[in-house]
């Protein structure tokens, strides 16, 4: 299985508003930059299409260290509230609904086709990838900030 490393950010003017994602992926020596955006959007869902597309758009089923800013899709799957939602029907401990569902039943499916361990780090604070990243969201929801205002 190959192994391969993912930097991803999500970005928000607004929150909703127009949003962006930036993910880098590196295998090897080679690296490959990927950005979207949303004219109505949210920062976690930002976040959350950041990993999904960069897990869709390998080929194969890869081992991934994947490095995000963001606590909400991290401690997510690393402390199981997605698998919990899951089995309680979308619905978290307090019995509201969870949010983003249709993004998180996207990560699942990716989840199992791919080894994928999540890692954190502190947003702009400097890691050369995470700055990257959100450098490639902030040019995404600028462009249709912009477009919006025409």
């Amino acid at each position: 299985m190959k192994q391969l490393a993912i930097f991803t950010d999500g970005a928000c003017s607004g929150n909703p508003g127009p949003g962006g994602w930036g993910a880098v992926l590196r295998y090897g020596k080679a690296e490959k930059e990927l950005a979207g955006g949303e004219a109505e959007t949210t920062n976690n869902r930002m976040e959350l299409t950041a990993v999904i597309e960069s897990l869709v758009c390998l080929k194969e089923p890869c081992a991934v260290t994947l490095t995000t800013d963001s606590r909400y899709v991290c401690d997510a799957v690393n402390k199981g509230w997605v698998r919990s939602w899951q089995r309680r029907g979308w619905k978290k401990a307090d019995g509201k609904p969870a949010l983003n569902r249709d993004l998180w039943e996207r990560l699942l499916v990716q989840l199992e086709r791919h080894q994928v361990t999540f890692v954190w780090v502190k947003g702009h604070a400097g890691h050369p990838e995470n700055e990257r990243c959100d450098q490639l969201a902030v040019a995404q929801w600028t462009r249709l900030k912009s477009k919006k205002n025409e």
